[in-house]
């Protein structure tokens, strides 16, 4: 069994976004010698999460609007009372983020043969930022056979 791993930086650009990360990842298995196996893709942020859907201008646009009403910025949230904790003078009013985040996911597996991700016809591997723009980080671990 072969395992090999990375760690991807991305630039978002909004608040709310959504980044396809299919390429990049698809572009690592090809680096490494596994055939069939599975990727592990893990998000190193309470305020980020990976998804698998489709990647479809309207529909991410449907997804931010979505996820706004789970947790609107603006409701009243304790964690943004930054005067009752100790924070870095920096600390964002996100409360709102890390609820969004709990309700999606921090990783996916994804089958990998033949030496491709095993997605459907219409899915895409992406990430959604959601307290940005930031600097974020992503792990990709890959294992399987030659």
């Amino acid at each position: 069994m072969s395992i090999s791993q990375k760690l991807f930086t991305l630039s978002t650009t909004e608040n709310i976004g959504i980044y396809n990360l299919t390429e990049k990842v698809q572009k690592f298995i090809e680096t490494t010698s596994v055939k069939n196996g599975q990727a592990l893709i893990f998000s190193r942020h309470t305020t980020t999460a990976l998804v698998i859907n489709e990647d479809e201008s309207r529909l991410l646009e449907d997804i931010k609007t979505y996820l706004k009403k789970l947790a609107p910025p603006t409701d009243s949230y304790l964690h943004n009372d930054l005067h009752l904790r100790d924070v870095p003078p920096d600390e964002p009013e996100n409360a709102h983020s890390h609820l969004m985040a709990m309700t999606l996911s921090t990783n996916e597996i994804i089958p990998i043969m033949d030496g491709k991700l095993a997605l459907g016809t219409y899915q895409s591997l992406m990430l959604v930022e959601l307290d940005g723009p930031r600097e974020r980080t992503f792990f990709v671990q890959v294992s399987g056979v030659t």
